[in-house]
């Protein structure tokens, strides 16, 4: 079931390539600093859809495992002392796996509910997650913070680094849900999706799939997590593990399109780009949170499922249409002797 196909990876290379092409088009620290942002969210957002797209378990939670990430790459500084300059990149997959493995023993106990019930569990499991921040004292030294220490990189070039750290981040999430969705484990959520007592019914082993998407959803959100810690230089656990983050991400994934491969990268670039636009000309008066949120509202409205889904529909109702067009045309103008 799970097949390369030449328009797929020409397409996934292109957008990959465009991707990394932007910090040496565009050289602009500020307008590199949203694109860190808006490749950040989309790899989230991404990263969400693996659990929430797929299964339709709507989990409010992945603040939490994005701040562990945070914490994970700062503690590494703090109390191991990894270096900096590029090293802390390169940690980043032991961050993701660790965070994965971590959430597990919660995240069994998470995906035994359902619907309203599991979406409370998750964002208890954030409040619980972000009190722990400002408690364990020994580790994230409380209200106080932690400070990164200053990457050696370029002034003129300093944001560089961390934008291609977080596409590589986005390229190793869409390439994680391309291959969840197309094989056995996307099966078995789209199951649990569409119908989860059936599914059991028919053998699917629908815990070990959620929790599977769990594992993976939090291990890309706390390598995100990591790189954003490293490029902020301070992480307090208001901000490390802020709901907003989780919000942003399910409102990016619900306008592209959930349960899309591209639909969550789309919402990102969409929704990012307009809400700093917005916090630059209307953020005195904070009235761009309105202009924020009726953008969405107005695309929801229009397109309920999502864009790329509801631009999939279009096409195929247009394509439907002008075959049964064609298919009727000939008969229609058959003479009433031959009919």
């Amino acid at each position: 079931m799970r097949t390369v196909t030449v328009p797929g990876l020409a397409r996934g290379l292109g957008f990959t390539a465009l991707f990394a092409a932007f910090p040496f088009v565009f050289t602009e620290s500020w307008v590199v600093n949203i694109g860190i942002f808006t490749v950040m969210y989309a790899a989230l957002a991404t990263a969400w859809n693996v659990l929430g797209g797929f299964s339709g378990y709507l989990s409010l939670g992945n603040a939490a495992f994005f701040g562990m990430g945070a914490y994970g790459e700062a503690i590494l500084f703090q109390h191991i002392s990894i270096g900096s300059g590029y090293r802390p990149f390169w940690v980043l997959p032991l961050i993701g796996l660790g965070v994965a493995v971590a959430v597990l023993p919660v995240a069994w106990v998470a995906v035994r509910t359902r619907a309203a019930t599991f979406a409370i569990v998750t964002i208890s499991m954030l409040f619980i997650a972000q009190q722990l921040a400002f408690n364990l004292h020994s580790l994230t030294n409380g209200a106080q913070g932690l400070v990164m220490p200053l990457p050696p990189f370029p002034n003129t070039t300093f944001e560089r680094p961390f934008y291609l750290a977080m596409v590589a981040v986005l390229a190793l999430s869409v390439l994680l849900s391309w291959y969840v969705a197309t094989g056995r484990l996307g099966l078995m959520l789209f199951a649990i999706r569409d119908d989860e007592d059936r599914a059991r019914g028919l053998g699917v082993h629908t815990t070990y799939a959620k929790l599977f998407a769990v594992a993976i959803s939090a291990g890309l959100t706390a390598m995100a997590g990591g790189v954003w810690a490293y490029y902020i230089g301070f992480i307090y656990p208001q901000f490390a593990v802020d709901p907003l983050v989780t919000i942003g991400a399910v409102l990016m994934a619900f306008l592209g399109g959930r349960g899309t491969i591209w639909g969550p990268t789309l919402g990102a670039l969409i929704l990012v780009p307009a809400q700093q636009y917005l916090a630059f000309s209307e953020g005195a008066s904070e009235l761009y949170l309105v202009a924020y949120a009726a953008i969405f509202l107005g695309v929801m409205l229009l397109m309920p499922r999502g864009i790329l889904p509801s631009i999939a529909d279009l096409v195929a109702a247009r394509r439907s249409s002008n075959g049964a067009h064609r298919a009727d045309g000939p008969r229609a103008e058959m003479p009433e002797a031959v009919t």
